[in-house]
């Protein structure tokens, strides 16, 4: 597994989250959590597309072929719990390539190899029920629906012990100079009550309940 060089990398998602808020851009991907604890990711999307198997039922893909290492695998499955896009083959063959991550608006199986690997994952949950026959690759490499927010190929995806954002290329640059000083304000705030500080006064000082709102300075 690798991760992206790139100056957002530095930031935790509650940040960049907060980030895209002051910027009035969505990002943060609800109801998705990971496998297991220290396991984060940060890369460029690769996006995948699944609908209810037709007649006859097409196939749940081979894409992972064409997936560059960094890149992190981001499959659309409608939010379903009752059947998995992810198993033990696909962990393993990713893990082997250098693949970042692996992001699911659905559910994953096997995860005991997952965990083995500490290959991130982050799905809304764990079933063992295959999706063959009941769901088939519809297209990759489009926009794709995760966690309320849509998803561009080529994206940043970023996932840590609180969850996965997806940031808007076009807000890249701004976003890291927001973050930067949100961190900054961030840090003052906790040396100061640290220091002892009331939480009050060191919040009101550095504007700690305005960072997160649009139009902000």
């Amino acid at each position: 597994m690798s991760k992206l060089d790139h100056p957002l990398s530095q930031f935790s998602t509650a940040t960049l989250s907060d980030g895209l808020d002051r910027l009035g851009r969505p990002g943060s991907l609800l109801g998705l959590s990971p496998l297991g604890a220290g396991a984060g990711l940060f890369g460029r999307a690769f996006t995948v597309r699944y609908v209810n198997a037709g007649t006859p039922a097409g196939t749940v893909g081979d894409y992972l072929d064409e997936v560059e290492p960094g890149r992190v695998v981001v499959l659309d499955n409608a939010g379903r719990t009752d059947c998995t896009v992810w198993g033990d083959i696909l962990t393993a063959m990713a893990h082997h390539r250098g693949v970042g991550g692996t992001v699911i608006d659905g559910v994953c199986r096997d995860v005991a190899r997952a965990v083995d690997l500490s290959y991130p994952i982050y799905s809304r949950g764990r079933f063992m029920r295959t999706g063959k026959d009941r769901v088939e690759v519809s297209d990759t490499g489009r926009p794709v629906s995760v966690g309320g927010v849509q998803v561009a190929p080529g994206q940043l995806v970023s996932a840590d012990a609180d969850g996965v954002v997806v940031i808007p290329v076009d807000v890249e640059d701004d976003l890291v100079d927001i973050c930067t000083r949100i961190n900054e304000r961030e840090q003052a705030i906790l040396a100061d009550v640290l220091a002892g500080k009331s939480l009050a006064g060191a919040r009101a000082e550095h504007g700690y309940h305005l960072l997160q709102r649009r139009g902000q300075s």
